[in-house]
């Protein structure tokens, strides 16, 4: 992998491939680029595919560090900011799910100019204090063990542990149809499990960006101030932390977008319907060449 240069005090790893009209893919957790790893070879032929690691994960730098100043969505936002001006990419298409996706919005949302579309799974905005619900509440339980010290006396810097629980989320959050890879666990068991580098992955729940805390003071924007950035959503049916009955608030958040189900997928869409999301972002490479 190649690396950034540092920006507040932390250096990004990436990967870069192909030729053409860029593209952005921000993983999710509990993830890492290499969540786009069958989906790559998907756009190389027509794009410029920037994946990095983002702040806390991966082969990126993981400091202990301030986490609404480093590691929430704007904190996350404003380093993938750099590494593309570092790098010259404006106007992409930059596509993510889970954490990749909000900060994809925040940086649509911050530098305008930087994208030409989303392709976003959720987290979307428009669930508000339906998170406090208790179905919805039950699932979103890891978020408060986040926020423990006991968390890290019982997860981060043990191997056994860590892809233990990293095993959970790829089995309870997935469909019904798909399998999970168990040498892909033991990859991410492997970058998880070093001392610090599950505390720093999970610094996205202890700042704005968890959540239950993002929906439950959820505010619906002006009219003039909604995301004026083309988006397409892809909404996973059965996802268990984001259902889609939570899709019916989109127009209060969003001036252009379109919705597209996703029956029978789980949370990790690039993994699930990998086909399906390199058909939505090919699509709109083909409006650039229009």
């Amino acid at each position: 992998m190649k690396f950034s240069s540092v920006t507040e005090g932390f250096k990004l790893a990436y990967e870069r491939s192909g030729a053409g009209d860029p593209v952005v893919l921000l993983h999710g957790w509990p993830g890492d680029h290499t969540d786009y790893d069958h989906l790559v070879p998907l756009l190389t032929d027509y794009a410029d595919v920037l994946v990095p690691d983002l702040r806390g994960f991966g082969q990126s730098d993981k400091h202990d560090a301030d986490p609404e100043q480093i590691y929430s969505g704007q904190g996350q936002a404003r380093a993938v900011i750099a590494l593309m001006d570092e790098l010259g990419i404006k106007k992409a298409i930059v596509c993510g799910y889970d954490v990749g996706s909000f900060i994809s919005q925040t940086i649509a949302s911050m530098r305008p100019d930087l994208v030409k579309a989303l392709v976003v799974s959720p987290p979307l905005p428009g669930a508000g204090d339906r998170v406090l619900e208790l179905k919805e509440a039950m699932e979103f339980w890891y978020t408060s063990f986040h926020n423990l010290e006991l968390f890290g006396t019982l997860v981060d810097g043990k191997r056994d542990a860590a892809r233990a629980y990293l095993h959970h989320f790829w089995s309870h959050w997935s469909g019904p149809s798909y399998v999970v890879d168990e040498k892909r666990i033991d990859h991410l068991a492997d970058v998880y499990s070093p001392p610090g580098a599950f505390n720093a992955s999970i610094a996205w729940y202890r700042s704005s960006g968890n959540p239950v805390t993002a929906y439950a003071t959820e505010v619906a924007p002006a009219a003039a101030d909604r995301l004026k950035t083309p988006t397409t959503i892809l909404w996973q049916e059965t996802d268990p932390i984001f259902p889609i009955a939570w899709s019916d608030r989109l127009d209060d958040f969003f001036v252009n977008y379109t919705l597209q189900r996703l029956p029978g997928v789980g949370h990790f869409t690039p993994l699930e319907a990998t086909e399906t999301f390199a058909a939505a972002i090919r699509e709109w490479l083909n409006k650039s060449t229009q």
